[in-house]
């Protein structure tokens, strides 16, 4: 059997010469490396998709539902002071001496309500410290603002209930986006 036989299956095809590689050149020559072939994306040094350059969309919404809340609180506060200065005057108020029953539930609803007013600031600055951790806060942060937003939104249910409704929700959207794919990958960002 020889090269030439048209009937031979191995052979060269017909009207071709097998090729002999010249001496000192390779036997086959290859493509580029990668031609033709998809490039993997980077790889993030824990192993795991690229760490995000930006702030994802739900992150970011979270961080302004937690501007939102401290707007929330500022006016909570406005208003529970304003009724608690209400009810000292209302207190010392003539017409209102001599009522027994007004007057033991002005007493004793004044310090709840100043009570209130402390717990309410206090409440305000860890939000505002908190929304301000979302920029370049880590895992601790993420961590602080997840326990916050639930502890938040329990509040709103009980103590608060009518006016606790918008807290409760806003905080049960801040857990929720923080606690996700989104906010995990950029709390745990590499921090070069």
């Amino acid at each position: 059997m020889s090269y030439g036989d048209p009937n031979n299956p191995y052979g060269a095809p017909q009207g071709q010469q097998p090729q002999q590689p010249g001496y000192g050149y390779p036997q086959q020559q290859g493509q580029a490396p990668g031609y033709g072939y998809p490039q993997a994306p980077p790889v993030s040094p824990y192993g795991g998709p690229p760490a995000p350059t930006t702030m994802p969309g739900s992150v970011s919404a979270a961080r302004v539902m937690m501007w939102v809340i401290v707007g929330l609180q500022v006016l909570g506060v406005v208003l529970f002071a304003f009724a608690a200065a209400a009810l000292n005057a209302a207190k010392d108020d003539e017409s209102l001496k001599d009522n027994t029953a007004f007057q033991d539930l002005v007493g004793d609803s004044t310090g709840v309500i100043w009570g209130y007013v402390v717990f309410g600031v206090a409440w305000l600055v860890f939000a505002a410290v908190l929304a301000t951790k979302f920029k370049n806060g880590g895992n601790g942060a993420r961590i602080t603002i997840l326990v916050f937003a639930i502890i938040t939104a329990v509040l709103g249910i009980y103590p608060f209930v009518i006016v606790g409704l918008v807290h409760t929700i806003l905080a049960i959207l801040v857990a929720v986006f923080v606690g996700n794919a989104n906010g995990k990958a950029w709390f745990n960002r590499p921090r070069y």
